[in-house]
């Protein structure tokens, strides 16, 4: 083999055309047999019904993909209507959440109405309450008073009388009495 170089590097050196001859077998360089026997491979697998059983796998996964995309619609479609129906839900939530705040803030000013009421009730009966006692402790003192000045006069007529009535007016006053009565029947 090494001479073989030389005489190559040698014809090459010379500015020969260097030809080498590849081996042939049946007329078929190595392409040709590579493609032959790529032919004769793609015709036992047409054969063998390969492209079928591939089709059938595909056609399988399609469906199997399909009933996948089926199931996530319906999937989708049954969350959507979840979401809806909480959507409702939550407004109708809202709706009696504030319904229930109106109704305890009217409660409330109900309450407070009545509460203000009561009270202004409260104190006219206790402003009433004391302007009766005022009144009560007026006409006592008043009646204490009128006793006292009673007292007081009948006090003074009795020492008036006592002072100035003497025997001699007592009889006067005796017998004028007496006439009167018997004149009364």
């Amino acid at each position: 083999m090494v001479e073989l170089s030389f005489l190559s590097a040698d014809a090459a050196a010379h500015g020969e055309a260097v030809v080498h001859a590849d081996p042939t077998a049946l007329m078929l360089d190595p392409t040709g047999w590579v493609s032959l026997a790529m032919a004769v491979f793609i015709a036992i697998l047409i054969w063998q019904g390969v492209p079928r059983l591939i089709g059938r796998m595909l056609d399988g996964q399609i469906a199997a993909i399909r009933g996948r995309l089926d199931e996530a619609r319906a999937l989708r479609a049954e969350a959507e209507a979840l979401r809806d129906e909480y959507a409702r839900k939550l407004a109708a939530i809202e709706a009696d959440a504030r319904q229930m705040v109106a109704h305890a803030e009217a409660e409330a000013e109900a309450l407070r109405a009545r509460a203000e009421a009561d009270a202004a009730a409260l104190v006219e009966r206790r402003a009433r309450m004391a302007e009766d006692k005022i009144a009560a402790a007026e006409r006592a003192a008043i009646d204490e008073l009128r006793a006292r000045t009673v007292d007081a006069a009948t006090e003074a007529a009795t020492r008036l009388i006592a002072a100035r009535h003497d025997a001699k007016a007592d009889k006067a006053l005796v017998d004028s009495t007496i006439a009167g009565l018997g004149s009364v029947h």
